[in-house]
């Protein structure tokens, strides 16, 4: 359990002050994570990243050789896009930028997104994701990354700091990749900070069996085994997934996930090494201690790369980092990124708003308000409900999020427009909360302020009841989820459905809205029922039958909020041909 933290929202972000603090001669801290200093010559900037947590990845790895740079995000949840942007901008040395991380819905959103910003500024910038979890999916593509980041990270570093061009390091980071191949096993579960529990439990005598790195349990539980057994489970199931044509020359990562003791994990490698070579494979320069962890979590994962005339040099050259070193490398000639390289993203300006703006803009900025409050008082308990089939982080980034809505509403000018806040509070709450809820309800907000005219003489029900489909379909369409996946879709297309039908059967926004509310929390609830089909939660279906998804519950009790404020507010609006209807 973490001891040691003030404010357990605030303790990403002062864990990685010190960490730059004691490692100021060799690294930067940027928005968003830090940069290595490096040298003037132009070469490819490998950027890591994902949630803290997991020390020493990612910015532990950061350094010649390997990282140019290391995104952070809050524990167990992807940073912003506008994280990596910011630190992709900073680490940029002339020939692009390739992004890595592991295989997660949020981290695959906002790192695109970022991609994309930086395509926009005429910065070469790819994509490489690591997919090693061999427990988490059939077919590679859809797996997880967990401690494989590391093998994957470590060949685009070298093959980055001999000079070679973007599309080979992007080339060989895709071959490493395909490589690689990991399996985990949990002994207890990680407890958040602040938290009094953990995230999960292991069963009394049992190991979890396919863990993930954020906290998720393991896809089924097994009887604890002595440490040659484990060890013949680990070694078979990975050699069974051997990529084709692969060679006889591994190297091998037995990573400890936070409290297991190096001196077991030397006791297990024992056991590891005898299979491996058993089996006719000859182990290159291999690797046991703490690489990816998950806080405090109680377990380990074994790792295998495949190499090649490509590949083995490549993972047996130089690094230094501080918390990774193949021969100490000379930190003489090293500059930090010029204080200009990282600049926070601007928010586009929007059109002066109507008096009837305006007041759309009050009512949206007093909505977000009591979400905030309300969502406050519920985030134990969306944590609880995450926690079943994730990572138990929902709660704590809807807080976050909602947090920095309110924050930048409250900084916003009193004759704001509802779009123009809609805007400001979708970019503050993708930029603070991150995650794939984080990134789902800022770009959702985003959408619904474009889909309202501010400067209008009037924004009528059916004018926001078309902004609220907007907000729901740009959920799906980033998300790429659909209706029964149980997602928080599950939750706003029956909202959405039943506000139309309320509104065109002649009910005011505030009844209509009401009823809709009501849709979405029988909805919501109804999700225990369902499988879930993408996220997190996927490998763990089993597991989640029987209880709802966290995104529905937290959407159906913020659109619940929003009724509420609306009933307050008097907001009876008709349609404007209520009363021809009406004769």
């Amino acid at each position: 359990m973490t001891k040691i933290f003030n404010d357990p929202a605030q303790f990403a972000e002062e864990q990685l002050a010190g960490f730059c603090d004691l490692y100021a001669d060799r690294l930067s801290a940027v928005p968003g994570g830090v940069v290595a200093h490096h040298a003037e010559e132009p070469q490819v900037a490998v950027v890591i990243g994902g949630g803290s947590g997991h020390y020493p990845a990612f910015c532990g790895t950061v350094g010649p050789g390997l990282a140019a740079g290391a995104v952070v995000g809050n524990i167990f949840t992807s940073p912003s896009a506008t994280q990596a942007y910011n630190v992709a901008r900073a680490a940029d040395r002339g020939r692009g930028v390739i992004f890595s991380f592991g295989n997660y819905a949020g981290d695959n959103m906002n790192f695109g997104i970022a991609a994309r910003r930086l395509a926009d500024d005429g910065i070469d910038a790819r994509i490489v994701v690591v997919t090693d979890d061999i427990a988490s999916a059939d077919e590679p593509e859809r797996r997880r990354g967990i401690a494989g980041d590391f093998t994957v990270f470590k060949i685009m570093g070298a093959a980055a700091a001999r000079g070679l061009d973007i599309d080979e390091v992007e080339r060989l980071g895709r071959a490493a990749n395909d490589a690689t191949r990991s399996l985990g096993v949990a002994f207890s579960g990680c407890t958040m900070p602040g938290a009094d529990e953990p995230l999960f439990s292991v069963p009394e005598g049992q190991l979890g069996l396919g863990l993930g790195i954020h906290g998720e349990p393991g896809i089924r539980d097994i009887d604890m085994l002595p440490a040659g057994e484990l060890a013949e489970l680990l070694v078979n199931d990975l050699l069974a997934a051997t990529p084709e044509g692969a060679g006889t020359r591994v190297t091998a990562i037995l990573n400890g996930l936070g409290t297991t003791k190096y001196e077991e994990l030397f006791l297990l490698w024992g056991h590891v090494a005898r299979l491996l070579r058993e089996r006719g494979l000859e182990i290159v320069e291999p690797e046991v201690g703490e690489l990816v962890t998950s806080l405090d979590m109680g377990g380990c994962s074994l790792t295998l790369m495949w190499l090649d005339a490509e590949l083995e040099p490549l993972w047996r050259a130089d690094a230094y980092t501080p918390a990774y070193r193949k021969e100490a490398a000379p930190l003489a000639g090293l500059r930090p990124p010029a204080a200009e390289a990282a600049g926070e993203g601007q928010a586009a300006a929007a059109e002066p708003a109507s008096p009837a703006g305006v007041r759309a803009g009050e009512a949206f900025a007093e909505a977000i308000r009591a979400a905030a409050d309300m969502i406050t008082t519920q985030e134990a308990e969306l944590g609880r409900i995450d926690a079943i089939a994730g990572d138990g982080d929902h709660g704590r980034g809807m807080v976050r999020g909602l947090r920095a809505a309110v924050a930048a509403i409250d900084a916003a000018p009193t004759d704001s427009g509802i779009a123009s806040l809609s805007a400001l509070a979708g970019r503050a709450w993708a930029d603070h909360a991150g995650g794939t809820s984080g990134v789902l309800w800022g770009a959702a907000l985003e959408a619904f302020g474009r889909s309202l005219d501010q400067s209008a003489a009037e924004i009528t029900p059916t004018d926001v009841a078309a902004a609220a489909r907007s907000f729901v379909d740009e959920i799906a369409e980033l998300g790429g989820a659909r209706p029964g996946d149980k997602t928080l879709l599950d939750a706003s297309y029956p909202f959405v459905d039943e506000l139309d039908t309320r509104l065109a059967a002649g009910d005011d926004l505030a009844g209509a809205w009401a009823a809709a509310a009501a849709s979405a929390r029988a909805a919501a609830e109804a999700t225990a029922d369902l499988r879930p089909q993408v996220g997190r939660a996927r490998p763990l279906a089993e597991k989640s039958l029987g209880h709802p998804d966290a995104g529905a519950v937290s959407m159906a009790m913020i659109l619940t909020t929003v009724a509420d404020v609306l009933a307050d507010r008097g907001d009876t609006q008709q349609q404007p041909d209520q009363e021809a209807r009406d004769e």
